[in-house]
């Protein structure tokens, strides 16, 4: 019979953690604005080591944000 097929959910995590650098192609910034929105709080990230991490729930988060401000103005 059918097998069934098991995804490895720590991989799966990780795979979907992104990059700055992959955060700014994502919005279509420059890397400059996608660190400086760290910098600010606007956009969340982790700092894993020497590297910083954004989680995709808090790119959309961001963008609902832009998207509420901007229905509010």
């Amino acid at each position: 019979m059918g097998g069934c097929v098991t995804r490895d959910t720590a991989t799966e995590r990780r795979a979907a953690v992104s990059s700055p650098a992959k955060v700014a192609v994502l919005l279509g910034f420059g890397l400059s604005k996608v660190k400086m929105k760290i910098a600010t709080g606007e956009l969340r990230s982790i700092k894993d080591g020497k590297y910083r991490r954004v989680l995709p729930e808090w790119v959309d988060e961001y963008v609902r944000e832009q998207v509420q401000r901007q229905e509010a103005a």
